[in-house]
């Protein structure tokens, strides 16, 4: 059965770190972790998704393949003159549950310390993947779903019917599900109705090469994955014959439709300047106050939030303290829910002082 709770991103918060999640993960997490015993020792990509409070690998023939209903981890690791570096991403699906989201944070933080504090950590929201995420898949697929789902092998008869949304540019394509109706259809992308034995390609007249040769690619790739002989029909907007027939009788009706993607207006558009706040612990006591942005104005002793427009930063001193360092991604989220007209999913990426990316600073 699939999860219909959709994650509310203004309470992540809670999940990053609520009272009942976190104790619930240290209770499992008291004998060690053993996904990161060989994490990050080579180049590479690795991949874990979050099943009960466990961190379960995900196949390597699945990188790439995401469910809305679950949680997942993906550490980049690549090398820099030699020296290994990292990136740490934990992914939220739409209909991921609290508890996932907030073990899948946990661990991340688990994974850095594992990692002596190397890695830059991102935040990344199903819709809103930020274009370092997304550069590690060939193919970004999301499908409805969640543990239950899993990656299981079915035949093709048996497969579960849906409509899958081809969007992107030659740097980045990505695949999700979306609602079988033709609401969900733009004349600026391709869509693969998926039935199993047949699969109907649509290409809207504004798609791009890319958006095309990657619904070829995936319609291909669906064909081999499945035990027997499936067809396979390209369709456009003006076609009137029987496989048309089917594509829009299955979607409700034909209708018109929308000249592009309505998520075509970048949710990360924002406006206003950019801010600096430091938070420092004192006698027991946790202060969140605003400071001048500076590069000079970045202090070992204390972690600060870093409010860049497009990104929101968490700077995590050399010798701050440990309540600092957990309260850094609390703040970041408190302070992001505040702000009435920005984006909840705007990236929220925490840094630690000597491995900061080009981005952090760039910024200054």
């Amino acid at each position: 059965m699939l999860k219909q709770t959709k994650l509310n991103i203004e309470d992540t918060n809670m999940a990053l770190f609520g009272s009942n999640v976190e104790k619930e993960i240290k209770k499992h997490a008291a004998q060690g972790e053993p996904a990161w015993k060989t994490a990050g020792q080579k180049e590479g990509l690795e991949v874990w998704r979050i099943e009960k409070f466990q961190v379960k690998p995900v196949a390597k023939e699945n990188y790439g393949k995401f469910f809305d209903g679950d949680s997942y981890i993906v550490l980049h690791s690549y090398k820099v003159q030699d020296a290994l570096k990292h990136d740490v991403h934990f992914w939220l699906g739409t209909y991921t549950t609290l508890d996932e989201a907030g073990t899948a944070a946990y661990k991340t933080v688990e994974l850095d310390d594992f990692l002596s504090g190397l890695p830059v950590q991102y935040r990344e929201v199903q819709g809103f993947e930020s274009e370092k995420f997304l550069s590690y898949f060939p193919s970004f697929i999301v499908q409805k779903g969640g543990i239950e789902t899993g990656f299981k092998h079915v035949q093709a008869a048996d497969y579960r019917k849906r409509l899958l949304h081809i969007k992107g540019t030659t740097k980045n394509v990505v695949v999700r599900e979306v609602p079988a109706h033709a609401s969900s259809l733009n004349k600026g992308d391709v869509f693969i109705l998926d039935l199993g034995t047949k699969l109907i390609q649509f290409v809207g007249p504004k798609a791009g090469i890319a958006e095309k040769t990657k619904g070829t690619q995936l319609a291909r790739a669906l064909d081999d994955e499945r035990g027997s002989k499936v067809e396979i029909h390209v369709i456009g907007l003006e076609d009137k014959d029987d496989h048309a027939k089917t594509f829009w009788d299955f979607l409700g009706g034909k209708a018109e439709i929308a000249e592009h993607d309505g998520d075509d207006a970048t949710a990360h558009q924002t406006g206003g300047t950019k801010k600096m706040f430091k938070i420092h612990e004192e006698k027991g006591k946790v202060d969140f106050s605003e400071v001048k942005y500076a590069k000079a104005s970045l202090d070992s002793g204390d972690v600060f939030l870093v409010d860049t427009i497009g990104s929101i930063f968490v700077w995590v001193g050399k010798s701050s303290s440990a309540e600092e360092k957990k309260q850094g991604l609390i703040r970041a989220q408190s302070y992001l829910n505040q702000q009435p007209h920005r984006p909840k999913t705007l990236p929220i990426v925490r840094v630690m002082e000597g491995g900061e990316n080009e981005e952090f600073l760039a910024s200054f």
